[in-house]
């Protein structure tokens, strides 16, 4: 192979794009390479491998079903009440569930019907719900026939959502007092309502000093840098190392100490970790509920947990730190639902968002008042989590807010699957999908990673620098960066092998790193991309041995 036919300039002007923007490039690049290959007469069989983006390439067969099993007995439901032609009416809660009974027992055909049955059961059992209620409010979700009511989330829905969350990122060991939860289009939207609506009630103020705990996600890295909040960022960097040549990505105990300064208002991670794909250790658990009980008690934590399914006993920051923790979470990655838009935000009843509201200035007081008074003749009183779902909708628009009632009913029959042995039977699938993948990305490059029990490896970021000091020395390394770019290696793996990866260090990880997502292709192509990915090094340690004589 050869140099990339892109010149180090442009490659210099194209890097300081975010790396979702950047990876349009590769991909022309890499198209370029699929359609014009030379001599490859069926062109049929060159494939672009791009793994740069996280959208998985699995779906939750089970919990889809048993919606589409709902809309069918909601319609029934419907045209019993009113029948005219393509004329329904609402569905009614008397009796339903004796309805639902005969519905189900005469249709055992029905596909999905069974696993219906089997939440449906499980809900009541374990959230002591009514079965007249719980039933009506998914047969009237999932005919979208009503405004979200309430418009924070649906009352048996929340309560499943919760049980869910204790389960699966609290590792059945839930802290003390009520979460409470706001149902949203996906986790992007939870991090925007996140960010405005902590601005618009003064907890957060242009140019104030927030944390992130790097590499992180992109968004975390740009909304701070908006116009709207200019933020004065500090890094929590993972920057230790296991052995030479071998990232460890952890944080030390003397970078998460930056969290101490009291002007620190406000800390943002991803766990497990995005790239990196870590979940967050104990250690730096403790160190920082150290730092919250003594140096920073009013400090706030976001902790994005979407990827948390991926490591058994995970245990969120939000279950060791409850007073101080907004929850972020989305059930894209696991359930395949990217395009569904599900998401969460989850708050703990006594938190330390409302406490600073409630001693806030008596003027900052009355400029909330008059801004959510036409919410409650008392708004002082409502509280934090209310208040982002009426920003969501510009207040004014508070009476219509609420994720859509069809999303809501899936997302509840998600929450209930991963109760039931199928659930956690298709859990421990999806964590062998992505562990497999790895083992074949390592197998082809050669490449060597840190062993780590908390990895979940829906990623993972590969720091090319330290492969080749690992490899060849220092030397080499200091060649690579004397001569070449930190991006240039992916220039070269799009045009040449067709492979797209994202920039690592666009995720504020080393700049020589790559992301390689590990949810989006097929098995056996994590072994051709860790393929290119060594011949790729093989070609610069060839040009670097060249100008050396060695």
């Amino acid at each position: 192979m050869s140099k990339p036919s892109i010149s180090r300039e442009e490659i210099q002007r194209l890097s300081r794009l975010s790396p979702f923007e950047l990876k349009g490039e590769f991909i022309e690049l890499a198209q370029h390479y699929q359609a014009d290959r030379p001599g490859q007469k069926d062109k049929t069989t060159v494939h672009m491998l791009n793994a740069g983006r996280g959208n998985p390439n699995w779906v939750c067969t089970g919990p889809r079903e048993a919606m589409l099993a709902l809309g069918h007995f909601a319609l029934a439901e419907s045209r019993r009440v009113w029948t005219a032609d393509n004329l329904g009416g609402m569905p009614e809660r008397r009796g339903i569930a004796a309805r639902y009974d005969h519905f189900a027992r005469s249709h055992p055909e029905l596909p999905g019907i069974e696993l219906l049955t089997a939440c449906t059961s499980l809900a009541v059992d374990r959230f002591d719900l009514d079965r007249d209620d719980f039933l009506h409010e998914l047969a009237d979700a999932a005919i979208g026939d009503n405004y979200p009511v309430p418009d924070r989330m649906l009352t048996c829905a929340e309560q499943i959502v919760t049980g869910y969350l204790q389960d699966e990122l609290m590792d059945r060991r839930p802290p003390e007092g009520q979460l409470d939860l706001f149902a949203t289009e996906g986790g992007t939207a939870a991090m925007c309502y996140v960010f405005d609506s902590l601005m618009k009630n003064g907890i957060l103020h242009k140019g104030d000093k927030i944390a992130l705990m790097v590499p992180v996600f992109t968004p975390y890295i740009e909304i701070p840098e908006l116009d709207t909040y200019e933020f004065d960022v500090v890094t929590v960097q993972a920057s230790s190392f296991a052995e030479a040549g071998v990232r460890e990505w952890r944080y030390p105990t003397e970078e998460v100490a930056k969290l101490a300064d009291p002007a620190v208002k406000l800390v943002c991670l991803v766990n497990p970790s995005n790239p990196p794909s870590l979940a967050l250790s104990q250690r730096v658990a403790d160190q920082i509920r150290s730092i919250v009980a003594t140096d920073n008690p009013g400090l706030v934590i976001v902790t994005d947990d979407v990827y948390g399914t991926f490591v058994d006993h995970f245990r969120s920051i939000a279950a060791d730190l409850p007073r101080n923790t907004l929850l972020v979470y989305s059930y894209s990655k696991h359930y395949g639902a990217t395009g569904h838009r599900l998401g969460v935000i989850g708050l703990q009843r006594d938190n330390v968002i409302d406490d600073a509201i409630a001693a806030l200035p008596q003027a900052e007081k009355d400029r909330l008042a008059k801004r959510y008074g036409s919410l409650s003749l008392d708004p002082g009183s409502i509280r934090f989590i209310d208040r982002l779902v009426a920003d969501s909708r510009q207040v004014a628009l508070n009476h219509t807010a609420g994720l859509s009632l069809p999303q809501q009913a899936q997302l509840t029959l998600f929450s209930l699957f991963a109760m039931l042995p199928e659930g956690k039977a298709y859990k421990a699938k999806v964590q062998a999908v992505v562990k497999q993948r790895l083992d074949l990305l390592l197998e082809g490059s050669g490449m060597k990673i840190s062993e780590d029990p908390k990895r979940a490896g829906y990623y993972v970021e590969l720091d090319l620098l330290a492969e080749a000091e690992r490899t060849s020395g220092p030397e080499f390394a200091a060649h690579l960066q004397k001569n070449y770019e930190p991006t240039e290696p992916l220039f070269r793996l799009a045009e040449q092998t067709g492979v797209v990866l994202l920039n690592g260090g666009g995720f504020d990880g080393p700049e020589w790193s790559v992301r390689v997502s590990l949810a989006n292709l097929d098995d056996l192509d994590y072994l051709k991309i860790g393929h290119h990915l060594k011949t790729i090094f093989d070609d610069y340690r060839a040009e670097w041995q060249a100008t050396t004589g060695n």
